[in-house]
């Protein structure tokens, strides 16, 4: 049993008798502390206790590079008992040959030893999100019910360095903030991103270094979606014309701006908190209009824009409407101003904002003057 903490300077572990020890490749050996590392910062400790059994880790695999890296080095740990590890192989079914390609990749996760290994196909619906973002939500609910059906602690995501390059320059052609701009999180619930460090390329090698014959997925070339020309032309002729190592740039911007987005978000939380009335109904001190919040303008005026911005977002989200535009925040700012309209700005998901007026007191309740309302308005 290797019980070297660095697995990039040790060999793999023991083979039957007979059979040379191969030298462990560096790199599988520098995803394997990449994923311990990861697994450490989520709290996930190895081995369990004597009264439980060790953590349930699901790598979620499409049979590419990425995702099969990730599952060698997670295979490590599931030989040496630190924890249980199983997959999942989602077929979208949106390619001829997918299943094949979905019971090939599940085969080669059975061969490493990962148990239970689930193949789960699912229908894509045709929605006005785009297919990337259709396949993506019915992706998650997949991978959300194998993880409700296993128990399992986590889920292991293949997303690589080049990913998060990818990720930000969408982000900055899309004119996004901060949050957006930080790119994909390392951490989100269940979900871990453990080898968000580490090179497409470098998984590429592991797998070549392991016999593992990934599949590479065809619509990663097809310059229908924007991410598959964002990878193959714009990422190399940035490359070309300002020199190597954009993308690493770019990952090292993610990761500060996402420094810079959690610390906004937790004062804006904190803000809103402070700030926010749910608006009381009539002759009740008790209640509260659950559709109704109110927010005072006057220390609205004094927050930093980037805190007031996530504020008035976060009135939103709270009774229930979508994350707000950028032009959708700056129309609610502009009541701040008391010039011109008082309202109201409609708000994605039946939400509408607008500055109380004297004459017009906050429905079902007393008077708001001097406060933006945001009211979530009745489905019937």
């Amino acid at each position: 049993m290797d019980t070297d903490s660095d697995f990039s300077a040790s060999t793999s572990t023991p083979t039957p008798p007979g059979r040379p020890r191969k030298r462990l490749n560096p790199t599988l050996g520098k995803a394997r502390n990449m994923l311990r590392d990861a697994l450490s910062d989520a709290r996930l400790q190895p081995r369990g206790t004597a009264s439980s059994p060790p953590p349930l880790l699901l790598v979620a695999c499409s049979g590419g590079p990425d995702s099969l890296a990730l599952a060698e080095a997670a295979s490590f740990f599931a030989r040496r008992g630190d924890y249980r590890v199983g997959a999942v192989v989602v077929d979208h079914a949106l390619q001829p040959g997918s299943a094949e390609v979905a019971a090939e990749a599940a085969l080669k996760l059975r061969r490493m030893g990962l148990d239970p290994v689930q193949v789960r196909t699912v229908t894509v619906p045709a929605s006005g999100m785009g297919p990337e973002a259709a396949a993506r939500t019915v992706r998650y609910a997949a991978l959300d019910a194998a993880v409700e059906e296993t128990a399992a602690d986590a889920v292991l995501l293949g997303h690589t360095l080049d990913d998060q390059a990818e990720q930000v320059l969408l982000g900055l052609a899309r004119g996004s903030g901060t949050r957006s701009l930080a790119g994909m999180r390392p951490v989100r619930g269940k979900y871990l991103r453990p080898l968000l460090a580490l090179r497409r390329s470098e998984t590429e090698e592991i797998c070549s270094s392991e016999d593992l014959d990934p599949w590479f997925d065809p619509s990663n070339a097809d310059p229908a979606f924007a991410r598959s020309r964002v990878r193959a032309e714009v990422l190399p002729f940035l490359e070309d014309k300002l020199g190597p190592g954009i993308a690493e740039a770019l990952f090292r911007s993610s990761r500060i701006l996402a420094n810079d987005a959690d610390y906004l978000d937790a004062v804006s939380a904190d803000t809103f908190a402070r700030l926010r009335t749910p608006q009381g109904r009539a002759g009740d001190t008790q209640g509260a209009d659950p559709n109704t919040i109110l927010l005072p303008e006057a220390p609205l005026r004094e927050l930093a824009p980037a805190v007031r911005q996530r504020v008035l977002a976060l009135a939103a989200v709270e009774l229930g409407g979508a994350q707000p535009s950028y032009e959708r925040l700056r129309s609610v700012e502009a009541l701040l101003r008391r010039i011109g309209s008082a309202g109201p700005v409609e708000l994605v998901g039946k939400v509408s904002v607008y500055r109380q007026v004297r004459t017009n007191p906050v429905p079902q309740g007393p008077s708001g003057y001097g406060n933006l309302v945001f009211r979530k308005k009745s489905s019937t």
